[in-house]
């Protein structure tokens, strides 16, 4: 069963990356949204409800697998990476699939997620895996509003000169 909590907490396996692995785990969440839109699984935009629960579930099971490792990896190791998929795809929730926005989403989040400002840092202190996944998720729903920002205003400019 262990095997299948460090698949999950790894992002299968990325989080084993010697470079960057918060990175890795953030170019597989990327990856994973163009395979769901590409295959039309589930879309960020047609499917809120279905990609909001994707979310939440996934979030559960990172929970899950973080507090089963904790004992043996520490709290909070840059090989638990789950939480970075779960934060670059509520960048990008309710947000039209493009490779330009998905690479917005990625670029802020992972301003978001290292830089940490404005509360992000707190939800670090919190118990277990859900200390692990909050900062992630409230980096992903900053990078999001941003993100929602910028491209309101770029069809405002763009679309009314």
């Amino acid at each position: 069963m262990k095997f299948i909590y460090k698949l999950t907490a790894t992002a299968l396996g990325a989080g084993y990356s010697p470079f960057a692995p918060g990175t890795a785990g953030a170019i597989v969440g990327c990856i994973a949204l163009w395979l769901f839109e590409k295959y039309n699984i589930i879309s960020t935009t047609d499917t809120p409800v279905l990609f909001i629960g994707l979310i939440l579930i996934t979030t559960v099971l990172g929970i899950i697998a973080t507090d089963k490792l904790e004992d043996e990896w520490g709290k909070d190791p840059s090989k638990v990476v789950l939480d970075e998929v779960i934060g670059v795809w509520i960048a990008m929730m309710f947000v039209p699939f493009s490779f330009f926005n998905v690479l917005l989403a990625f670029g802020l989040f992972r301003y978001f997620d290292i830089a940490k400002p404005l509360g992000i840092r707190k939800l670090e202190a919190l118990n277990g895996g859900l200390g692990v996944m909050a900062d992630d998720m409230l980096a992903g729903i900053y990078s999001n509003i941003t993100l929602q920002i910028i491209l309101a205003l770029l069809a405002k400019f763009y679309f009314n000169g």
